[in-house]
């Protein structure tokens, strides 16, 4: 089991009270006690790392678990679009096609089988587009349960050894790839959740465009497609923190340094007007759809006519040296430590429900 790092790699970084735990929470209550060593085990868990991975009679399984996120106010079709990616983009950034599925739904006593059926149906649609099985799972109602977080699910990818991009694999020398640029997840959940908010105040082709980011909002096929033009080293989706905070931790996993320009990477049509007006910085907000890639550097054509052809948006924007952290324009930028997108959330929460009591 490979060693994770020193808490103090993250300045500042209190644990937050919303989102994921931070490194120094998870080396003080988590990784002491992950139960038996087994050889079998071909990467641990690492904080900030997206998958573990078994060696199981000459194939990898690369396996990964998240909640089952669910967000009624996206309508349940939408909602549960995203919810099925969530589960499936950890493994997809292994390089290994996600294949099965374990799902645990525990769910609020108020929702309907109609709208139950909604989400189960495009569990099923989005699994048969991807040749992922459901293999087991549990599905119960239960008082005290409430949205979003309605379960959890591991997500299995099944394939050949040497296919497995292991998290810490970037190498000096090679470049760094960013596909779809930052704040994705945060502009898609934040424009459709508080939509009318924002239309008050914005202009409508802006709110157009950041609405539309909703369905950029999986790293999947950039993945699959980056593996199979690769070879690739390593590859990280931009969650908590965002573009910084996942450039940060594939940096860390691989005990390296990141050097990029912010001027190639690409912002996506409404993701400035949308964290503007929520006053979140879009390179540390959530970004899950954004994948981060380190590539040797005679694959980077290869990997980003794989991505044009795709009609991914994506740049070569910096490369992996010795020493460690990561450098934006030559400045050193620490950790973000927390996302502001949770604290937007619950503010503007806050305000929607305070403008629903006013027209009433």
């Amino acid at each position: 089991m490979e060693e994770t790092d020193d808490p103090s790699d993250y300045p500042d970084a209190e644990s937050p009270e919303l989102g994921k735990i931070d490194r120094e929470f998870f080396e003080e209550y988590v990784y002491p006690h992950l139960g038996t060593d087994r050889e079998d085990v071909a990467l641990a868990p690492q904080h900030g790392v997206d998958f573990g991975a078994l060696d199981v009679g000459g194939k990898t399984v690369a396996l990964a678990t998240d909640p089952v996120f669910l967000m009624p106010s996206l309508g349940f079709e939408r909602a549960a679009w995203f919810a099925f990616h969530v589960l499936m983009s950890d493994v997809a950034v292994s390089g290994l096609p996600p294949t099965h599925l374990s799902i645990d739904f525990n769910l609020p006593p108020d929702i309907t089988d109609e709208e139950f059926a909604t989400v189960w149906e495009t569990f099923d649609r989005e699994a048969r587009d991807l040749g992922v099985s459901v293999v087991t799972g549990h599905t119960a109602r239960y008082a005290g349960c409430n949205y979003p977080m309605v379960g959890g699910g591991t997500a299995l990818g099944v394939g050949d050894p040497e296919d497995l991009v292991r998290p810490d694999g970037a190498a000096v020398g090679d470049r760094v790839i960013v596909t779809k640029g930052p704040a994705v997840e945060a502009t898609g959940l934040l424009t459709v959740q508080f939509e009318p908010l924002m239309r008050e105040e914005m202009d409508g082709d802006d709110v157009e465009a950041a609405k539309a980011r909703f369905r950029d909002m999986s790293p999947v096929r950039d993945a699959l497609t980056v593996a199979a033009a690769g070879p690739v080293s390593a590859m990280h989706d931009a969650t908590e923190c965002g573009v910084y905070g996942g450039l940060y931790e594939l940096a860390r996993a691989a005990g390296v340094r990141i050097e990029v320009e912010r001027g190639p990477i690409p912002v996506l049509p409404g993701v400035r007007a949308a964290c503007e007006f929520f006053d979140i910085d879009p390179w540390a907000s959530i970004s899950e759809g954004t994948l981060l890639a380190t590539v040797p550097a005679e694959s980077v054509e290869d990997v980003l006519a794989a991505l044009d052809e795709a009609g991914i948006p994506a740049a070569d924007v910096g490369r992996v040296v010795e020493g460690s952290g990561i450098a934006v324009d030559g400045e050193e930028v620490d950790h973000p430590g927390r996302d502001p997108f949770w604290g937007a959330f619950e503010e503007y929460m806050g305000k929607l429900e305070a403008r629903s009591e006013g027209d009433g």
